[in-house]
């Protein structure tokens, strides 16, 4: 009888490393730091890319939005204390979007715990309720089996972020284990009985609409539903931030539930007599603050599909709560069949008419530069093209008129993150190199990121960043001017030449004062392959498509006047 073989004695970096390749972990982003010293000898040696970044923000930013468009967990690797604190924007990202994230935070030594030692934390507290997990690995032979662990945890159900904490004397311990298994997230599959219910429901509607939002879905999903939606005439919106769920040029789709919500498409939610809500929760900003149904009786017949059970019923109580991944409720979708006769072609066609009306024609804005030049040439690019932005009123132009048509073709936070844009792009062309990736950023918003723009240069990464500079934090100015007109404080910029800092990192810089000089400059932009900056000079004034400053300021006078 053979003795038994031994394994060999590997480090707890080694193990870290090694489990990460056997779950398919090819890249990871990151910021070094001494704590985690031995990971990155480990993987010097292996075949995961180590993208170094700037700040750990943007660090985690990047594996966030990698995570979107792969639907497999995004890595990053930060240090303790001050670069875990920097990260925790994208872990928040990744919590409120439902994004499979991994963030590995190198830790004090174990024997210096509870000392207060150089920049310790505790990332349990820290995380707990930010991430979906956060644990802190004690063993280096334990780490397979957490490893293993946290990839089903950020991808199953409800997907999130998990925090991974690694003391750094730890990483250097010596175990004799195995790998684990390679896993694949399970998935939660519709009932037939939840299909049939939700197949009479759709038979005793007259006015049905649908709404797609959430994570776990893909290509295949998005054309399951597509057919779905095909075979019952159905019309079919998204949630804020999800517009790649559904090709905006098909006839069934019929917009956004986000901000600025078509007044008309608000209208038709609440004549429906049937709402269907697949992978979404139903959250502040779909919901419209929470109003735009009743709670708990949403006052009409509601079917919410969710892979996290503890969604259903959270704040709106369905007629039909039906636990179930998108992907494999899409996949269900197939055996759903229409009635023989549909009672809402018109229903349909006027939803579909009311997003046309809403979003075809941007309109002028004040000022040299108009921001409709910028959204007919986002309209040109392919179709799978992956366009990207973080938090600022510029947002609004591309969110209302832009055309999304392919799954993948968005990166936004639901969340509101501002700096999410740039960091994202650069994701999106390293993990889809074949695509055309657009960052469209407002002045605040690409400063909290910019820096951003090294990484993107270092790795020759082909991406362009519309800048678009009005010289304020806009969305607060707008609140302001609302709230508190002619009291303008704390919202002001002073801005770099954004063109020159792009040419000063290696890269292109494109300055747009005229109209006319909008196209050309994306146009050069884009066919350098290089990194580039298109600086757009927009006028104060064009705070929103519909409204200027000066309007919003004497309107707010006017009813401060009356009142």
């Amino acid at each position: 009888m053979n003795a038994p073989s031994v394994l060999p004695a590997r480090s707890g970096a080694r193990l870290l490393v090694d489990a990460l390749l056997a779950q398919g972990v090819t890249r990871a982003f990151g910021v070094p730091g001494e704590s985690y010293l031995d990971v990155l000898d480990a993987m010097s040696d292996s075949a995961i890319e180590f993208v170094i970044c700037r700040q750990e923000g943007g660090a985690a930013m990047m594996a966030e939005a990698s995570a979107k468009l792969t639907g497999r967990p995004g890595v990053c690797f930060v240090t303790r204390g001050p670069g875990a604190t920097n990260a925790s924007a994208g872990v928040h990202i990744a919590q409120q979007d439902s994004t499979p994230m991994l963030l590995f935070v190198g830790q004090i030594g174990r024997s210096m715990r509870g000392r207060e030692a150089f920049q310790e934390v505790d990332y349990r507290a820290v995380f707990g309720t930010l991430a979906k997990w956060a644990v802190e690995i004690d063993e280096a032979a334990r780490i397979p089996e957490i490893i293993a662990r946290a990839f089903r945890v950020a991808t199953q159900g409800r997907p999130g972020p998990v925090v991974i904490a690694l003391p750094e004397d730890m990483l250097s311990e010596l175990a004799h284990v195995p790998d684990a298994p390679v896993f694949e997230p399970a998935e939660t599959w519709p009932g037939l009985t939840d299909m049939m219910r939700l197949q009479k429901l759709l038979w005793a509607a007259e006015r049905p609409l649908m709404i797609l939002g959430g994570s776990r879905w893909n290509e295949k999903a998005v054309a399951s539903v597509v057919r779905f939606a095909e075979r019952f005439d159905l019309p079919v919106c998204v949630s804020f931030r999800r517009q790649m769920l559904f090709p905006a040029d098909h006839d069934c789709y019929a917009g956004d539930v986000g901000l600025s919500l078509n007044p008309a498409l608000k209208a038709r939610l609440k004549a429906s007599d049937l709402v269907i809500i697949a992978g979404g929760r139903l959250g502040e900003v779909p919901s419209q603050g929470y109003e735009l149904f009743g709670i708990p009786d949403p006052g009409v017949p509601l079917v919410h599909i969710h892979a996290d059970p503890d969604e259903l019923g959270r704040v709106f109580q369905p007629a039909l709560a039906i636990n179930a991944s998108s992907s494999a409720f899409a996949a269900a979708l197939e055996g759903v069949q229409p009635p023989n006769a549909i009672a809402w072609h018109e229903w349909r066609a006027g939803a579909r008419e009311d997003y046309l009306g809403w979003t075809e024609q941007p309109p002028a804005n004040p000022g040299a530069v108009q921001m409709r030049s910028l959204v007919r040439w986002l309209r040109g690019l392919p179709r799978d093209s992956v366009i990207c932005n973080g938090a600022g009123n510029f947002a609004i132009w591309v969110h209302r008129f832009h055309r999304f048509r392919a799954y993948g073709s968005q990166l936004a936070p639901t969340s509101g993150s501002m700096g999410y844009g740039f960091p994202a792009a650069i994701a999106a062309k390293l993990t889809r190199p074949e695509r055309t990736a657009i960052a469209v950023c407002g002045d605040g918003d690409f400063l909290m990121t910019g820096q951003e723009f090294a990484t993107a240069v270092q790795y020759g990464v082909g991406v362009v960043a519309v800048v678009v500079d009005n010289g304020m934090y806009g969305t607060i100015r707008m609140h302001q001017e609302r709230e508190h007109p002619t009291r303008v404080f704390g919202t002001e910029l002073r801005n770099p030449d954004f063109a020159a800092y792009a040419r000063a990192f290696g890269g292109l810089g494109f300055t747009v004062e005229t109209d006319a000089e909008f196209v050309p400059a994306l146009d050069a932009a884009l066919a350098s392959g290089v990194p580039a900056v298109v600086h757009v000079k927009l006028d104060p004034e064009a705070i929103t498509p519909t409204t200027t400053l000066t309007a919003l300021r004497e309107k707010a006078l006017a009813e401060r006047s009356v009142g």
